[in-house]
């Protein structure tokens, strides 16, 4: 009824002062936005329906087979939570290696094997979704029957559909952010899978409370439980230093994010890519540097029209021949914990690096790139030292790292203890488990 009085109303505003064609128009884009905004009510509303019956099913089994999805290697902040799974008595997890088809199929079967290996090699029980040779897809429901699946990216389109969360909408989702969000930007926040998911677990209360004023559930699937990604940073005590070549000399990471065209345009890499390598050949007796950039970094380069995959592939593989220079493109809780700082502009590495207690600098490529920061955002970016140009990098590296002139360290420690961590003395990994045994075994 309030539908119709609604458009009744509108009809004689157009009929008045509009011209009728063009009211006509107006009409329906507003039906359409009424009906579209109604979906979306009816699908939350049914999501919470739908994750209280699979809840009230699980409750009644002796054991849980819990699912992690997993696309990229890089993104996966399971490890602590999973290690703690499989010691559990009642909890059975397995990682499934799932497709990424957002840039074709070569970049998804290389990405696939590569997380595969990698994991393999760790000892894992891990599972491809894909079989190259008989060109077939994985039906997971029909082969395990998960009862929790645990999401490692929340974009439709970025992993093939068969295992995205519309999928497995009569289970129990939850997902981790594949990094510590610094932005206000709509899709970090309130896409149709953050409403729909059973479970988002939280990396802050600041976290939480943007995600009540964003999601159009108000963030009432959001949990804080810190983030797990800090967890092998705070556990590990005896980190290897053999990821670096020369373990004499200062070691920063130069970690450039792949946004160089597209969104807030926050990668550095196009201005400082030959800036890096002479610093490299400037400081060859002073600092060991790892190139460690974004993923996407490459497939980007590999595609634009300047660059290319010969020129991309030179690029890198230059990192590799310095002696006092390396490529990193994997797991990095090591490389973290035994380096002396990091130089970057990837706002998922701003939280993460911060927990070694090591000093950051992060470039600032254009002012509006704070624009849509979070209040978290601001306060992270606070504790950083910045640069704006070419002489501020050097000075960073000549004072801070080079002279370990580092003012800036008890302000970061305080943001870490205050902020960051939780203080209930656990960790992000046991505060989840602790919530899944309390919501299924008691």
């Amino acid at each position: 009824m309030e539908f119709v009085k609604k458009r009744r109303e509108l009809k004689q505003f157009f009929k008045k002062y509009v011209p009728k064609k063009t009211g006509i128009i107006f009409i329906k884009i507003y039906r359409f936005t009424y009906f579209k905004d109604l979906y979306k009510f009816y699908s939350i509303k049914k999501a919470i329906w739908q994750h209280r019956k699979a809840l009230e099913i699980l409750r009644k089994k002796d054991k849980v087979k819990v699912a992690f999805f997993l696309i990229h290697e890089s993104v996966w902040k399971y490890e602590v939570l999973f290690d703690l799974m499989l010691k559990h008595p009642r909890f059975e997890p397995l990682i499934f290696v799932c497709p990424v088809v957002n840039y074709g199929k070569d970049n998804m079967l290389f990405e696939m094997d590569k997380a595969f290996e990698s994991f393999k090699e760790k000892g894992y029980n891990v599972i491809k979704t894909f079989d190259e040779e008989t060109d077939a897809y994985l039906d997971i429901q029909k082969i395990h029957s998960p009862d929790i699946i645990f999401y490692t990216n929340p974009y439709e389109g970025l992993q093939d559909h068969r295992y995205f969360l519309k999928a497995f909408s009569k289970h129990l989702t939850c997902y981790v952010p594949y990094a510590v969000m610094t932005t206000n930007y709509e899709m970090f926040y309130n896409l149709d899978f953050h409403n729909l998911v059973w479970k988002i677990f939280s990396e802050t209360s600041i976290h939480k409370e943007i995600a009540s004023q964003k999601q159009t559930n108000k963030g009432q699937n959001s949990v804080i439980t810190g983030y797990p990604g800090f967890d092998k940073l705070l556990i590990n005590k005896t980190p290897n230093a053999a990821v670096w070549k020369n373990k004499n000399l200062k070691k920063i990471i130069w970690a450039p994010h792949h946004s160089m065209n597209e969104l807030n345009k926050v990668s550095n890499f196009l201005e400082y890519y030959d800036i890096f390598l002479e610093l490299a050949l400037n400081y060859q007796n002073k600092v060991q540097i790892a190139f460690k950039p974004h993923p996407l970094l490459r497939v980007k380069l590999e595609k634009d029209p300047n660059w290319g995959k010969e020129k991309t592939d030179i690029y890198y593989n230059k990192w590799d021949k310095l002696d006092n220079g390396q490529f990193e493109n994997s797991e990095y809780v090591d490389l973290f914990l035994t380096s002396d700082a990091m130089i970057h502009d990837c706002g998922s590495f701003m939280s993460e690096y911060l927990i070694t207690g090591k000093p950051s600098l992060f470039m600032i490529r254009n002012e509006s790139i704070m624009k849509e920061w979070s209040d978290f955002g601001d306060k992270a970016l606070s504790v950083h030292y910045q640069s704006r140009n070419d002489k501020q990098v050097i000075d960073f590296i000549e004072n801070v790292v080079l002279a370990e002139n580092d003012w800036m360290k008890e302000e970061r420690n305080t943001f870490v203890q205050n902020t960051l961590i939780q203080k209930n003395n656990f960790n992000a990994s046991e505060n989840i488990l602790n919530y899944l045994e309390n919501q299924i075994f008691q």
